[in-house]
């Protein structure tokens, strides 16, 4: 295995403290998905995961060509979700006094809100949503980082000042959302094929408050001038262009939906209140006004359904997210190994004519590397599983509810500290929680 060696430029690390608690913020999204984008656009999706070959008011988003398809009239439907997460260390290092530390990140989106709509009439379907496309949540991280608690200490202890004569305070309140503006139109080109063209405006809103202060200890605060400081206030802001294209092709009790949606190039800016860091000195790329790469990667979407009753039916789906082709700050992007694929089946069944009950799995696989994987910064391959049901309260009127959860394998980065010429063995144990809730009506007029 290929061992990684963290730098021990002290300057530079006290410059990067809290850089690198953003991009732990930034870089990871609150809901299923790849790297940034959100694919749970409707409770729908929670409850059985495979909706790519759908012909409802959900496939406004997981098959827009299948809309060609809906009988005539219009359609509504309102969503909430709430997403729940924690992204833990857990760091072995020869300088802890304590030999390993725990870290926990808090995420959460309490509420989720999505809207879609669509009109039928003839061969054309017109559509639009408002949902949130990527990010989507609070992230909190109130006990730092083992990269930067590590190199504190060592950086420290090479001047000959010890973890027992200060102490460290750090905290980071954060959030991103991705905000989407959906429209496109459907049209059945014959009984058996419906195609779809449309697009998604992206805008960026992101903010983030935080601080780290090293504190002499009592008896040691002649070492206080050298000791770290750093505040950040800062807001980002970003638009982009998401072009999509669709088709949908029925036959017999089969149908395959299929949706590529092309990179969206995206620079986001920072707004800048507050940025001090060491001496004063302004943190290096979040200086007011300075633009960062924040694409979301083109998508990929194929998905079969198959219709065994006409109270059961069953998909089968595929995503690919073109990771390494979307840029990220720092060229971080280059480092993948490929792009993520996620593999998904879910199942509906119509107990009786009023209640629906539905399940899905889905498997997520990281083009992940030892490189792209940073405790600033990290993913972790996973499965999910979702359950739920519908109840048809009148004819024009359905309630979702759902609820869905993701267990993510572990990655372990074996690593080594330079202090005083000499390496120090260590390693960072990544892991990650994800839970989601979520209630939505289907309306149709």
């Amino acid at each position: 295995m290929k061992v990684a060696m963290r730098k021990i430029n002290y300057l530079y690390m006290r410059k990067t403290f809290l850089v690198g608690l953003l991009s732990l913020i930034v870089s990871t999204s609150a809901f299923a998905g790849g790297y940034i984008t959100n694919t749970n656009q409707h409770i729908a999706f929670l409850r059985m995961l495979a909706r790519g070959a759908v012909i409802d008011i959900d496939g406004v988003y997981s098959n827009p060509a299948g809309l060609g398809f809906l009988q005539d009239g219009l359609y509504f439907s309102f969503n909430s979700q709430s997403a729940f997460q924690t992204r833990n260390i857990h760091s072995t290092f020869g300088l802890f006094p304590e030999g390993s530390r725990y870290y926990e990140g808090k995420a959460s989106a309490p509420v989720i809100p999505s809207f879609q709509l669509a009109y039928k009439m003839g061969n054309w379907a017109f559509s639009g949503s408002f949902a949130i496309v990527g990010g989507g949540g609070k992230a909190n991280f109130d006990n730092g980082l083992p990269m930067f608690d590590s190199q504190i200490i060592a950086g420290l202890a090479a001047n000959g000042v010890s973890s027992s004569m200060y102490s460290m305070n750090s905290s980071m309140v954060g959030k991103q959302y991705i905000f989407g503006l959906q429209l496109g139109a459907s049209y059945k080109i014959s009984e058996y094929l419906s195609v779809f063209g449309g697009g998604r405006v992206a805008m960026v809103s992101s903010g983030y408050v935080g601080h780290m202060t090293t504190t002499a200890n009592p008896g040691f605060e002649a070492y206080q001038p050298a000791l770290p400081q750093i505040e950040l206030d800062c807001d980002q802001s970003g638009m982009g262009f998401t072009p999509i294209i669709g088709a949908d092709l029925k036959f017999g009790k089969f149908n395959l939906g299929m949706k590529y949606e092309f990179k969206t190039n995206i620079d986001i800016e920072n707004k800048t209140k507050k940025n001090s860091g060491p001496g004063g000195a302004p943190l290096a790329g979040y200086e007011d006004g300075v633009k960062t790469p924040n694409d979301i990667p083109a998508l990929l979407t194929a998905a079969l359904g198959y219709e065994f009753l006409p109270t059961l039916r069953a998909t089968v789906e595929y995503h690919h997210f073109f990771d390494k082709q979307a840029g990220m700050a720092g060229g971080k992007e280059k480092s993948l190994t490929g792009g993520t694929n996620e593999y998904l089946i879910g199942a509906e069944w119509d107990i009786t004519k009023i209640i629906t009950v539905s399940s899905g799995y889905q498997k997520t696989d990281f083009g992940l590397s030892d490189d792209f994987q940073s405790d600033v910064s990290f993913s972790c391959d996973s499965y999910s599983v979702g359950f739920g049901g519908a109840v048809k309260l009148s004819s024009k009127f359905t309630l979702n509810l759902a609820y869905f959860w993701t267990k993510y394998s572990d990655y372990t980065k074996d690593m080594l500290t330079g202090y005083n010429g000499l390496p120090l063995p260590g390693k960072d144990v990544y892991s990650r929680t994800n839970k989601v809730f979520g209630i939505g009506v289907n309306i149709k007029f």
